[in-house]
């Protein structure tokens, strides 16, 4: 599948939702920095669902812009960082029981981004199906975690997340060139199928 023509234009309204996503995200520390964790748990969640508002509004509004596969990645690291921090600042006695469980979904993340910067020299923006699953079960997890309910949800995301990472770890390898929205390393897989058998029967 290939990706619809995109427009070279930053202002848009998913990009604008994309801004206000790091924004919101140094609000969140601020929160966390003086422990009000109802608040930061509700506009963490209002900040989440505005990942899945951008990307709807994009296509909807015909606003994919060249600069929001980055942009969009860039907020979502932004968001990932300050719930790291809120968690820690706010559940960090809990989060210490659950560092065989972090540390992975942390390590596999930095593993993948770095890969793709070594192959591309940007940011891999693939939003991938596991990695929308992963952000909604981290949506979840981290209710869970600052509600002080029960810390299962937590550890299924945070295992989705790794194997979303070595996934896109997988797609950085196999991928001949940057792309965003790959919906999976098997469609990554079919298109080298397809180029093969083109490569081998040119006049099929």
């Amino acid at each position: 599948m290939k990706n619809e023509a995109r427009i070279d234009r930053f202002v848009t309204i998913p990009n604008i939702i994309c801004l206000l996503r790091m924004l919101g995200s140094i609000v969140l520390v601020v929160l966390a920095v003086n422990g009000r964790d109802q608040v930061f748990l509700w506009l963490f969640v209002g900040l989440a669902m505005s990942d899945w508002v951008d990307g709807k509004l994009a296509s909807l509004l015909n606003q994919r812009s060249v600069w929001g596969p980055s942009l969009d990645s860039w907020a979502d690291a932004a968001l990932y960082l300050a719930l790291l921090i809120g968690a820690v600042l706010l559940r960090g006695d809990v989060l210490q029981s659950e560092l065989q469980w972090i540390l992975p979904a942390l390590g596999s993340y930095a593993l993948s981004t770095l890969a793709g910067y070594w192959k591309y020299r940007r940011w891999p923006s693939y939003h991938t199906r596991a990695a929308k699953t992963s952000w909604f079960l981290i949506l979840v997890g981290a209710g869970c975690l600052l509600g002080g309910w029960n810390l299962w949800p937590l550890r299924i995301a945070l295992a989705a997340v790794i194997l979303t990472n070595l996934e896109a770890l997988l797609i950085t390898t196999l991928a001949p060139g940057w792309r965003s929205d790959v919906q999976s390393v098997f469609q990554i897989l079919r298109e080298r199928a397809r180029h093969t058998v083109k490569k081998k029967h040119p006049h099929r």
